[in-house]
C-alpha cells in the first residue's frame, strides 16, 4: 500500500510500440502494467494539495491548481486550451519568462487516430507523450511551426475539415480503424491549403515547415486485456473507493472491470494506492 498525492501516470514506449505505464503517487513511482488482471484499488482521503504551491485546496483547478495558482499562472491561461489565443506578443502575458521556455519554441501540428481522425498540437519534447495521453494508437507530425501560437492558427485552419478533440469513450471501446495518416495528410492539405497560404504569408513561409516528405506514422500498442462494451465513468468525488480489476490502461485512464478512472483528473488528489 502506497500513499501520496497523484500525478498523472508516466507513459513510454518500447522499439515495438507497446505503451508501458507507470502510477506516480507521492515520492513513488510504481510499474502498472504487470498488475493487469489483478485487483486494484485506490482510496481517496479527500484532501486535495496544489501542484504549485503545494497548499490544501477545496477544489482543483485545471488539473492540479488551487485557485490563486489558477488565476495568476501562464499554465492556466485560457491560450493554453486554445494557443490561437496566445496573447505573448501583445506583452500582456502573465509570465513572460514561463512562456519563452514553453510557449515561444518550435511545436508540431499533427494527425492522430484516438478512435477516430483529429488534428493537435504539441511542444517537441512533449512526443510522444502527447500521442500517448490521448491514447492515439497511429500519430504523424506534419507541420513544424515557430512557436504554440501560429500551431493553435494552423490547427484552426484544419478544424472545418477534422475533428480536434478525442472521443474518449469510443477510444476506451478499443474502437480504432487504422489510417494511411500520409494519404489523410495530402487529402486535409488540399482542402485548407488557401488559410495556410494566408498563415504564410502573414508570418513568413519559414514559420510553418511541411513535414509531409520528413516525418513517419508512428503506432502505439496499448496494455489491454480487454475492452468495455459499455464506459462507465467512475467519478472519486461520489465514490471515494475506487477498486476493481484492472483490465487495461489507455491514455490516462485505468479501465477496471467496475469501470473507468481519468487518473490526470486527480493530480493533486491524496490517495492510497493498493494493490
Amino acid at each position: 500500500m502506497i500513499n501520496g498525492d497523484l500525478r498523472k501516470m508516466q507513459a513510454d514506449v518500447d522499439d515495438d510500440t507497446n505503451v508501458s505505464y507507470k502510477m506516480r503517487i507521492g515520492d513513488h513511482i510504481v510499474p502498472l502494467n504487470e498488475y493487469l488482471g489483478k485487483k486494484i484499488s485506490l482510496s481517496f482521503s479527500g484532501a486535495i494539495h496544489c501542484i504549485n504551491c503545494g497548499k490544501t485546496s477545496k477544489k482543483s483547478f485545471s488539473q492540479g491548481f488551487c485557485f490563486p495558482c489558477f488565476k495568476k499562472l501562464a499554465a492556466c491561461d485560457t491560450c493554453i486550451m486554445s494557443p490561437e489565443k496566445c496573447h505573448f506578443h501583445k506583452g500582456t502575458c502573465r509570465e513572460p519568462e514561463w512562456a519563452e521556455k514553453h510557449c515561444m519554441q518550435g511545436h508540431y501540428v499533427y494527425l492522430a487516430n484516438s478512435s477516430a481522425l483529429k488534428v493537435g498540437i504539441t511542444r517537441g519534447d512533449q512526443l510522444p507523450t502527447r500521442w500517448l495521453d490521448q491514447g492515439a494508437t497511429q500519430a504523424r507530425p506534419i507541420f513544424h511551426v515557430a512557436n504554440r501560437r501560429l500551431s493553435g492558427l494552423v490547427e484552426t485552419v484544419f478544424k472545418d475539415v477534422v475533428a480536434d478533440k478525442t472521443n474518449w469513450r469510443n477510444m476506451l471501446k478499443g474502437l480504432d480503424v487504422d489510417f494511411n495518416l500520409y494519404q489523410e495528410q495530402e487529402r486535409l492539405i488540399e482542402q485548407v491549403y488557401e488559410g495556410l497560404d494566408a498563415l504564410q504569408s502573414e508570418f513568413g513561409i519559414e514559420a510553418i515547415e511541411d513535414l509531409s516528405d520528413k516525418n513517419q506514422t508512428y503506432e502505439f500498442r496499448y496494455p489491454v486485456l480487454e475492452y468495455p462494451t459499455k464506459v462507465v465513468s467512475i467519478n472519486a468525488e461520489k465514490t471515494p473507493l475506487v477498486e476493481g480489476t484492472l483490465m487495461g490502461i489507455k491514455g490516462q485512464y485505468w479501465i477496471l472491470d467496475t469501470g473507468v478512472i481519468n487518473i490526470r483528473k486527480y493530480t493533486g488528489y491524496e490517495a492510497l494506492l493498493n494493490i
